[in-house]
């Protein structure tokens, strides 16, 4: 410990300072008057936001949407400028969140948490720094985020290269110029569409090396009126009622007087002739955003509508990329909902650019990294940078990569080697008094992640009011709980498009991982009411002492 001192003492301890850290310590210190203080490894607030600042960076849900509504006065003051929001425009929401409601006071920014350990007979927890510094609480929040800890792959012949080398999501914060540089972006995910269709404009000559083809479709991204952002603040409360009714917390829908607002559709796929088909494909698509998600009620969880989606897609790719053999390396070939769907501006279209080339991977693979640039199956690309958009180690990965000690010394890295099992994907048996914000088996990473962050922490806080009122010392969930949790979530998950790929919705991504259903697939309406009615069973399923 730094200088020997004590460690300091705390009721609450959060960790992160994302959304769902930032409105825990509004809620907790101000709401319920517990002295709680937040700890984060940045200098500053904003979570993912924080942290992904390269070029292109851009949220795909609806700014108008992505914002807390806790405080009416927050939602009143903040303008948002286009329909997507970038990343420097969030970073400054969370900016101005925390100034506005006094939160840097009760927060302590470079302090990465580098343990945490159950002290059974203090019945508290203690949290140490990586410095050594350390404090004590009885209750601890860890809101550290579903996408934060990532992920690069040991590549051969990677530390050889000479050249710059950089990850989406560990950018610089200092500015990066890629003028007049041969540039290779690895990873077609979300970062990586986003990241090369910034840089295409840019870079000398850029390679995006792919292995997989995704699902992408245009955010039709644009400046948000006056009108348009007047008439939400006015109807904020009936509109957010509205859009938390829908599974992923969200409409995917502008509102009048900008456009005409696009419902989800109940029909099936299978039910309409291919004509009537294409042209509600085509209305989706035009319209933007995930609208291709409503155009009918089941391309994600039947296998034969998934596939017409699919093959919509790949139709658009052949008719935007003007090269045959690059269209047809670029066009999906999965079922539609198997990976994230990804939003883009100009992805396909920078590929009819004679300084951007596509290196298919899948028919030519990576060999190895070489001191002046990478080989492939096909031969050597000379390069003087590396962007990694290789993902992360999603939902369990922020978590594990902490010592996490419950009781008896129990690991929560080795308790979740096979899977994690949690209680309504916030507790864990064995580790008491430990909540997780968008934790896994929650419904966070299919959800607007402030909506979802906000009702698990209000669920937390009135939990934990309660349990002072009781005098409860500790809680955790009992094991038979944990058990039939886990069951729901694979029983949801069968029919689902999210079960049937390899993705980070299941680990697939990290070598080693167990496979495992790591969301709940349920759709966030249902998601809040199965936490809802454990509060009101009184927590009955939860171990009080």
């Amino acid at each position: 410990m730094a200088g020997g001192e004590a460690p300091e003492l705390r009721d609450v301890l959060i960790v992160g300072a994302g959304f769902g850290g930032i409105h825990a310590l509004a809620r907790l210190r101000d709401g319920l008057g517990l002295d709680a203080l937040l700890l984060d490894a940045g200098a500053g607030p904003g979570g993912t936001w924080y942290w992904n600042r390269y070029p292109g960076a851009r949220c795909d849900v609806e700014s108008l949407q992505y914002s807390f509504s806790f405080s009416d006065a927050l939602q009143q003051e903040f303008d948002w400028t286009e329909r997507f929001a970038a990343q420097p425009e969030i970073l400054r929401y969370a900016e101005f969140v925390v100034d506005r409601l006094d939160l840097a006071r009760s927060m302590r920014f470079d302090t990465r948490v580098a343990s945490a350990v159950w002290d059974e007979d203090a019945a508290c927890w203690t949290l140490t720094a990586s410095d050594g510094r350390a404090w004590r609480a009885r209750w601890v929040i860890m809101a550290t985020g579903p996408l934060f800890a990532t992920h690069l792959p040991d590549f051969p012949g990677l530390k050889d290269f000479a050249g710059e080398v950089y990850h989406t999501g560990a950018w610089p914060h200092e500015p990066v110029s890629f003028a007049g540089k041969r540039v290779a972006v690895l990873g077609t995910g979300s970062s990586g569409v986003q990241v090369s269709a910034a840089l295409a404009g840019e870079a000398e000559q850029l390679y995006v090396l792919q292995r997989t083809p995704a699902h992408i479709v245009p955010a039709g991204n644009r400046p948000l009126g006056a009108a348009e952002r007047a008439e939400v603040r006015a109807r904020h409360g009936e509109l957010r009622a509205q859009w938390n009714a829908q599974p992923g917390a969200v409409m995917y829908a502008s509102l009048p007087p900008a456009e005409p607002v696009l419902p989800a559709n109940p029909v099936s796929a299978l039910a309409v002739t291919p004509e009537e088909r294409k042209a509600v494909f085509e209305r989706a698509w035009a319209y933007g955003g995930y609208a291709l998600h409503r155009a009918f009620t089941d391309l994600l969880t039947d296998e034969r509508s998934s596939m017409l989606a699919t093959e919509f897609l790949r139709g658009k790719v052949a008719e935007i990329v003007k090269d045959p053999a690059t269209a047809e390396a670029l066009a999906p070939r999965t079922l539609y909902g198997t990976k994230r769907l990804i939003l883009a501006t100009g992805f396909y279209e920078m590929f009819n650019q004679p300084n951007v080339a596509l290196v298919d991977l899948y028919r030519h693979p990576l060999k190895r990294f070489t001191k002046a640039g990478f080989e492939t199956e096909n031969g050597h690309y000379a390069v003087d940078a590396v962007v990694f958009a290789t993902g992360f180690d999603a939902l369990t990965g922020s978590l594990t990569r902490i010592d996490i000690r419950g009781r008896g010394g129990r690991s929560l890295k080795d308790e979740w080697a096979r899977g994690p099992h949690t209680y309504l994907g916030m507790m864990t048996a064995g580790f008491p008094n430990l909540f997780m914000v968008g934790g896994p088996q929650s419904c966070s990473a299919l959800a607007n992640v402030i909506t979802a962050n906000e009702q698990q922490v209000e669920w937390f806080a009135e939990c934990i009011a309660e349990m002072e009122r009781r005098g409860v010392t500790t809680m955790e969930p009992g094991e038979a709980a944990q058990a039939e949790w886990g069951r729901l979530i694979d029983e949801l998950a069968g029919p689902s498009m999210v079960a049937k790929g390899d993705n980070w919705y299941l680990g697939a991504n990290i070598p080693g991982k167990a496979r495992a259903i790591l969301l709940f697939v349920g759709g966030f309406p249902a998601y809040k009411a199965h936490c809802d009615a454990e509060a009101a069973r009184g927590y009955r399923s939860f171990a009080l002492a």
